[in-house]
Order: structure tokens, then C-alpha cells, then sequence
């Protein structure tokens, strides 16, 4: 009888690492790349160095960032790991030294029981490049060469990690921050950085039990903490079962806070249990704070689904209304189709937005995007743009025009790979004309795997 070989699928496919760093000039272009379109696009993702110790999660690969340089019309690329120090011990050692997690934490681990992989997302303030990861600091890159400089800790004033989604206020250059501990008190600080890069202040706001906080919201008066009941609680270890769980039971609460303000000024609002990774936007109308995210009815996203949660952890696109005055909170879904990675024009972070993009989800069982949608929030409704079959896309970057004068005036970009031909490209479309075929196609000259947060870095 022959032995059935499970193959891991976050290391196989498009989902496979690469091992080369290149840089790579004057790539092919099919189509036109617009004159007003100058800088660089970047997208960072987990990209195991060596092959892992026991079962590998995808959040587990160290960092790898992609970047396509674009300047009058010629393009670049290159790739580089975020030499973080687990990166560069690995290295030395010329094998892995951490598990994943989805294996016991390694308390006896003489560097520590986990690894930052800095492999999440990125983030352009005050003049510096950060490559993030929410469970420690940043790190910091050089641009365009996308060199490790080292971790950053603020001139040593950062003290709790750091997520991965920060937020920059577009009109005060304020970027907002947080920071989260599943297992230790406080279990959330809250933080903020001025427009120069000082860290002004980082405060404790309470909550009941640690929970995994992923993203959160501003506006531009208020900060909006998502305390989402995926919940540690140590003493279902001592039961003999994982103490990281979703509890379906257990309402979801939403924390307003003024931006200035600390946990004594915080307001919760309770809603129907949840799990958000993502939010999309939020802003301020009348007496009410909007948030709009994907939202699911559970995670399992470090556990095998079951018959009771495999339908309930697809995202769609959801909005809640939190009355400041009456404590009143409304929920509604904006869009039938499952989607993911949600972004908008990051001009109107903050602030109402008539559009917003998101991923639209492949019918698959790994976590692949087949199209973006747009959605129209004025009017309502979306568009699709597919990217046609066997053609899987990243998180849909919005890159404004410099001369715009309406919203939507720019380009959506994103690397595709066909799973066809087995070759990658980045993708530049025209969000005015939106179910049209991209204006440009880059080619990239060597696989790009299916990763994670990307940004548009203008010249």
C-alpha cells in the first residue's frame, strides 16, 4: 500500500519560495505605462530561506520584498530579503532555527521563542521605508535598493510591537499606531508619531483577554480598536487544547477612542461576534463613527476548518455605524461577493471616499484573488476587472495621479501570475476605466510568489 505524501500548498505552486535576489533593467513593457505615473511598487511577502521545521503556516516565511522602479518609462526590478536578525542567524547557521505556529512555542530556544519575519506589509513616514511584522519592531530599507539598514525602534522609544497597518492621517502627517500582546498585560498600547517621525506617546488601553488584533481604523478625529473575540486564554491549554480560539459565543467589541485621548476616554460598542483582518476605511458623519472592513463569521486561520466553520470564515465587505450620542450600532454587508485585501485612495484615509477596491476571492482553497472590485459607495454596486483564467493577482494599490482632480483619478497596480505559462507580471490599470484590459504589462523576469501588503511609493 503506498503511503499519500501531503504536500504543504504554501510551498508548492505560486505559493513557493524563490531563493534568488536579483535586479533586473529596462524590462519588457506591453502597452503604454502613463507619463504621470513615477516611482516605485513594492510588496512584501513570506519567503522561507530554508525549507521549514515541521508544518509551515504562510505567515511564517521571512520577509521577502518585491520592487518594480518605474521612471520615465523605463522600468526596474529587484527583490531583496529583510535581513532581520533571525534572517541573518538562519543564514549563519545554514539551516532553520524556529518553528512555525502552528507548532508549540519554543520557550527553550536560546534565541528566543519567536522570529520576526518583518514579512507583513510596508510603510513609507518621515523620509523611511519600514518592512512590518505585528508581533515585534520594523525594520528599516534603504530606496530604492531595498537594503536592510536594521531594525528601528524609534530612538529606542518604541517599546511594544508594532503593527503591521499603521495609519497615516493625509492632512497632519500623523501616523497612528498599535501594539499587541495576547499574553501578557496591558494587551494593547496605542501609539502615535508625529509627521517628522517622533514618537510622541504610546498608551495602555485595557481589554478583558488578548485577542489577535490585526488592523484597525482612524478617522480623523478618532482612533477605532477591533477587540474580536480570537481569543488566548492559557487555561485551555491545561484542558489539552489550543489556547487560541475563536469563540463564536462571545460578542465583538469596538473601541472609539479620541485620537488624542487614552483608555479613559475610550467608548466600546458591542456587535455580532466576528473576526475582521481588514479594514478598508472609516470616517466621521454627524454622530456617527462608519467603518467599512471585511468581515467574517469566524477564523480558521491557525486551525483546520470544520464542518461547522468551513463557510463561515469567507470575508465580504461590511459596514458598521457606531452612534456616538445614542450607543447604537448598525451593521450591513456592501457586496454579495467574498473579497479581501481592501484598499482605497489613500489621499482620504480618514475621510469619506466614494470608492473603495478590493481583491475579489478565487473559488479556491488557498487564498488567491482571480480579479479586484470596485466599489461604488455613492451610487452603490461595483464593477469586476477579471484577470482572465489561470491568472491569479496580489492586493489591488491605488497610485493617484499627481495632477487628479477626482478620486479615482489613477492607476490600480498589482503582480499577477499565470499559472499557465508560470510567469509573472505587474499590471497597471487605469481605475476611470476600470473593466478594461490594463493599459501595461510589465514583465517580470522571474517568478513573484502570491504574498502579502504592498504600497506605491511616488517619485
Amino acid at each position: 500500500m503506498t503511503a499519500t505524501i501531503k504536500i504543504n500548498p504554501y510551498l508548492s505552486g505560486n505559493f513557493a519560495p524563490v531563493s534568488r535576489e536579483i535586479t533586473a533593467h529596462n524590462l519588457t513593457v506591453t502597452g503604454e505605462i502613463p507619463k504621470n505615473l513615477r516611482g516605485m511598487f513594492l510588496r512584501n511577502g513570506p519567503n522561507p530561506q530554508f525549507s521549514p521545521i515541521g508544518e509551515y503556516h504562510w505567515f511564517d516565511g521571512d520577509g521577502m520584498i518585491h520592487g518594480v522602479h518605474i521612471e520615465d518609462g523605463k522600468v526596474s526590478y529587484r527583490n531583496r530579503f529583510v535581513q532581520t536578525r533571525g534572517y541573518c542567524l538562519e543564514k549563519e547557521a545554514n539551516k532553520p532555527l524556529w518553528t512555525g505556529m502552528l507548532e508549540p512555542p519554543q520557550m527553550d530556544n536560546p534565541y528566543g521563542p519567536l522570529k520576526n519575519t518583518a514579512n507583513t506589509a510596508l510603510v513609507y513616514h518621515a523620509d523611511r521605508l519600514l518592512a512590518l511584522w505585528e508581533g515585534g519592531e520594523p525594520h528599516a530599507l534603504m530606496v530604492p535598493e531595498l537594503d536592510t539598514l536594521g531594525s528601528y525602534n524609534f530612538d529606542g522609544k518604541l517599546t511594544s510591537p508594532f503593527t503591521a497597518h499603521p495609519k497615516i492621517d493625509p492632512v497632519t502627517g500623523e501616523m497612528m499606531f498599535f501594539g499587541y500582546s495576547m499574553i501578557q498585560p496591558p494587551y494593547l498600547q496605542y501609539g502615535i508619531v508625529s509627521s517628522q517621525g517622533e514618537l510622541l506617546k504610546t498608551v495602555p488601553i485595557d481589554l478583558p483577554v488578548g485577542v489577535m488584533m490585526h488592523d484597525f481604523a482612524i478617522t480623523e478625529n478618532y482612533t477605532i480598536f477591533l477587540d474580536l473575540p480570537f481569543t488566548f486564554r492559557p487555561d485551555r491549554m491545561q484542558k489539552g487544547e489550543s489556547p487560541l480560539k475563536f469563540e463564536n459565543d462571545t460578542p465583538s467589541r469596538f473601541g472609539i477612542v479620541p485620537r488624542q485621548g487614552n483608555n479613559e476616554d475610550i467608548r466600546w460598542f458591542e456587535s455580532n461576534s466576528c473576526y475582521i483582518f481588514h479594514t478598508l476605511n472609516a470616517y466621521e458623519k454627524g454622530d456617527e463613527i462608519v467603518l467599512i472592513a471585511c468581515r467574517m463569521n469566524a477564523t480558521t486561520v491557525l486551525g483546520e476548518a470544520t464542518e461547522e466553520t468551513e463557510e463561515s470564515d469567507i470575508p465580504h465587505l461590511h459596514e458598521w455605524h457606531f452612534n456616538l450620542k445614542t450607543g447604537e450600532v448598525k451593521e450591513q454587508k456592501l457586496c454579495d461577493l467574498p473579497s479581501e485585501f481592501p484598499r482605497i485612495n489613500e489621499q482620504y484615509t480618514g475621510r469619506k471616499t466614494c470608492y473603495g477596491y478590493s481583491g475579489k476571492m478565487a473559488d479556491s482553497s488557498e487564498p488567491k484573488f482571480n480579479g479586484i472590485i470596485k466599489h461604488d459607495f455613492e451610487k452603490g454596486g461595483f464593477d469586476i476587472h477579471h484577470f482572465g483564467r489561470h491568472r491569479y493577482g496580489s492586493e489591488p494599490i491605488f497610485a493617484p495621479n499627481p495632477d487628479a482632480e477626482k478620486e479615482d483619478e489613477g492607476w490600480l497596480l498589482t503582480f499577477i501570475h499565470d499559472e499557465g505559462s508560470n510567469t509573472s507580471e505587474l499590471v497597471i490599470i487605469d481605475a476611470q476605466d476600470f473593466t478594461a484590459s490594463p493599459i501595461a504589462k510589465i514583465q517580470i523576469p522571474q517568478r513573484v510568489p502570491y504574498g502579502f501588503h504592498g504600497m506605491w511609493l511616488a517619485q
